[in-house]
């Protein structure tokens, strides 16, 4: 597959190989994307990849600081990348403010080939994290194996590991120990234990790379035959760990491995050595030695150099860990003023080495920032009216931009507690009353109508009901069905029918005293029949056993005083016995919940609270209303953030 004219072939030099495994939409990288029609994908240009000079800048923090000449919020910050994001964030430009304790999303996505995190090879394009491999397709998922081989099996190369176990070392300079061949990876060559030699590594070409020509190297990283060379020196008084040097390959050259006892490796009087060589007799080039008689090859010559003192010299030890896990803390090294005498390489006074530039022993470190609890609620109301129940309030891991995180990143011992008892006192009673009753005492004038009143626990724990108390619902009530005729004498009306039309009641009728003459009846004075037996005007009745009935309190409060709440009351089927009882007609039942207050909220509006900038809605979008300086300048949308954010917790 070949792009359009005067565009990079696959193979042109400078050029990496950029497929997307998606249906993209084109774009301009180094030139125009061109569309094959024949097939379903769209080919990309290739981009051009060339590695960037150790002292650069890394991508983020030049966009970062791009922003710093605009104003956030009325001042300019300096911004610096902020990495501290989710999985789904690595593609967008967060920035922190140099100093301060927020950081602001200034881009929703990176430029295109920006590395997704610190140390990846992943790269974000068109705001998506992407994995390269490492053929330089995006996509293809190619990783090296142990070998160094893109896409192996690990069967390209063998594994050469081996123990060297010398105890004495007399002989004066460099001892070699082993040979890593061309186009070793995974190296790595340690010390077992701390001794009282350095390692040492030179090229085949001749070429010292660490601790060479009779000096110590500091700890650190070197680079040589194609790879990069970590060389580690633990401190020598508080570590018993020896020296180790790693890479990870593949070299291009064959390597020697030395180790050089300490008290001769920089030893102040050094030798120098006569080399022979096999060459041809007339044009003297070099040969295998094998070509010249070795009988008479001449012996190597010793003669003393460099006679001179060797300078004193700092020896620095290992970084050692960070004193806090988060925050700011401290990080110490030693760092050691030596000196080779008398073949022994010893401690001497620091003003030996006033020629050298003395590093630092101290250095302020932290591994991230720390996170802290914080109490977002006041205590909630108790969960029951009496006895004793909980009570809670929210209490959240935060970071330092505001967010809430893990509550692994704070410390639980310091957590303060979220929920505890809360004791509302005994738990009080209730009235409990039935319907009035549908029928009247008296069938003509007055009468009465009664409805069963019952004091009893309640057991609805989310009613604000108080106790029984003095004050009883009444049990009767006057009813009237219209006048009745008069009588002679002691009149009595028929007896009302029962008050009840089950169990215990009353019955009544009307017992007047009248007096008949020729004009008809006139009511008397019942003084006027005192003479005579006054007949019973109320008597008890029983028609039947009433059995099951149904029972219900009060309604409760309603739950919100607008935007619609709900009211609730505990209903309760009892037997004659006041007992609890299954005999109630269940469509019968009185309803238990009922909707109240359905009128809209109208929520108070400052005046004074308005918004000073232009941009809150960055301020919002930061999380910054936390603050009370951006709560104060950003009142108007900050107030209806919150707002939103309390209607949703009590929806919820």
């Amino acid at each position: 597959m070949a792009s359009g004219t005067g565009e990079p072939s696959l193979g042109q030099k400078g050029f990496s190989k950029v497929f997307t495994p998606e249906m993209w939409p084109c774009l301009d990288l180094v030139g125009r994307g061109t569309h094959t029609h024949s097939l379903s994908v769209c080919l990309y240009v290739y981009m051009s990849v060339q590695a960037c000079p150790p002292a650069s800048r890394h991508i983020r923090a030049v966009q970062c600081s791009s922003y710093n000449s605009y104003p956030f919020m009325g001042r300019l910050y300096k911004w610096e990348p902020f990495n501290e994001v989710s999985g789904d964030q690595r593609c967008e430009l967060n920035c922190r403010a140099i100093g301060f304790r927020f950081y602001v999303r200034q881009s929703d996505r990176v430029i295109d080939g920006t590395p997704c995190g610190q140390n990846e090879t992943s790269i974000c394009v068109a705001g998506r994290c992407q994995s390269l491999g490492c053929d330089e397709y995006l996509g293809s998922g190619k990783v090296m194996d142990k070998c160094g081989v893109c896409g192996g099996d690990n069967t390209a190369c063998k594994l050469v590991s081996g123990l060297f176990q010398q105890h004495s070392l007399n002989k004066v300079g460099y001892h070699k120990i082993v040979e890593i061949p061309e186009g070793a990876t995974k190296i790595n060559v340690t010390e077992t234990v701390k001794s009282r030699n350095y390692l040492a590594l030179k090229s085949r070409s001749g070429r010292s790379i660490i601790n060479g020509n009779w000096a110590i190297d500091r700890p650190g990283k070197y680079e040589g035959v194609g790879t990069m060379f970590t060389y580690r020196r633990p401190n020598e008084v508080t570590s018993t760990a020896g020296e180790s040097f790693l890479a990870e390959g593949p070299t291009n050259e064959i390597l020697d491995v030395y180790v050089c006892n300490q008290s001769t490796c920089m030893y102040s009087k050094m030798y120098r050595y006569t080399i022979f060589r096999c060459v041809h007799r007339l044009s003297h080039e070099q040969v295998p030695g094998n070509q010249c008689d070795s009988s008479t090859r001449p012996s190597s010559q010793e003669e003393p150099c460099n006679l001179q003192s060797c300078p004193a010299f700092w020896d620095i030890g290992e970084w050692s860990e960070c004193s806090k896990t988060c925050g700011l803390g401290m990080q110490h090294r030693q760092v050691l003023c030596r000196q080779v005498y008398a073949n022994r390489t010893l401690n001497v006074h620091t003003s030996r080495c006033r020629h050298l530039e003395q590093p630092e022993t101290t250095s302020t470190c932290q591994l991230k920032i720390c996170s802290e609890w914080q109490i977002r609620t006041e205590w909630s109301a108790c969960s029951v009216p009496c006895g004793v129940g909980q009570r809670t309030r929210e209490v959240h891991c935060v970071s330092n931009m505001g967010d809430f995180v893990s509550n692994e990143e704070c410390n639980m011992k310091l957590r303060p507690s979220d929920n505890e008892n809360c004791d509302m006192g005994p738990c009080a009673k209730s009235w409990f009353f039935t319907d009035w009753g549908n029928k009247c005492s008296a069938e003509c004038g007055m009468g009465i109508r009664t409805r069963g009143v019952l004091c009893l626990t309640n057991h609805i724990s989310s009613l604000p009901l108080e106790g029984c108390g003095h004050e009883r619902p009444t049990d009767s009530q006057v009813c009237n069905h219209g006048p009745c005729e008069s009588r002679i004498e002691w009149f009595t009306a028929p007896w009302s029918q029962c008050s009840t039309e089950c169990g215990s009641g009353s019955q009544q009728r009307a017992v007047v005293c009248l007096m008949k003459s020729d004009e008809g009846f006139n009511v008397m004075p019942p003084y006027e029949c005192s003479s005579l037996d006054k007949p019973l005007n109320q008597q008890s009745c029983h028609l039947k056993p009433c059995g099951a009935m149904w029972y219900h309190t009060d309604w409760s409060a309603c739950s919100k005083t607008c935007e619609g709440g709900f009211r609730v009351r505990e209903v309760r089927c009892l037997s004659d016995d006041m007992l609890s009882s299954e005999g109630c007609e269940e469509e019968l039942k009185p309803v238990e919940r009922e909707e109240c207050n359905p009128e809209p909220c109208v929520p108070h509006i400052d005046e004074n609270c308005r918004d000073k900038y232009f941009n809150c809605n960055v301020v919002v979008q930061a999380r910054l209303c936390v603050y009370d300086y951006y709560k104060t300048t950003c009142c108007a949308s900050c107030t209806r953030v919150a707002h939103r954010q309390s209607q949703h917790r009590a929806l919820s």
